[in-house]
């Protein structure tokens, strides 16, 4: 588990760097996985709006947006990223099961529906 104090050093590492380099993309990664780890979930989801603009066809992006989202009980945000994240190809169903940040988003039925109806797709094909 990282410290605390870890996490601070991280944050304002990556925090100096995009000042620089504002769209270096690996950067924004780090960043939004480190302000998440430490609780500050609004910067968490502005740094993933932010990649969501850079990278629109990134699964990956729109998954984490929809963590965030989730974090931050937006239901409706959460369900509509995590939606296109899967329609762009996003595929580990297993591990969003057990994501701690979906947590919130797992309790509504809509949750359920989006697994149900590409469920459905993949089975037509």
């Amino acid at each position: 588990m990282i410290s605390r104090e870890d996490l601070d050093f991280e944050i304002s590492f990556y925090e100096r760097l995009l000042q620089k380099r504002p769209d270096f993309i690996n950067a924004l990664i780090a960043l939004g996985d480190a302000y998440t780890k430490s609780g500050r979930y609004e910067d968490g989801l502005k740094v993933d709006k932010r990649l969501a603009r850079l990278k629109p066809d990134d699964p990956v992006i729109h998954y984490n947006l929809a963590c965030s989202y989730s974090l931050l009980k937006m239901a409706e945000s959460a369900l509509s990223a995590l939606k296109k994240a899967i329609r762009l190809g996003y595929r580990d169903f297993a591990f969003m099961e057990k994501d701690p940040d979906l947590e919130y988003i797992r309790k509504d039925p809509r949750y359920k529906e989006l697994l149900f109806e590409y469920a459905k797709k993949r089975a037509k094909k």
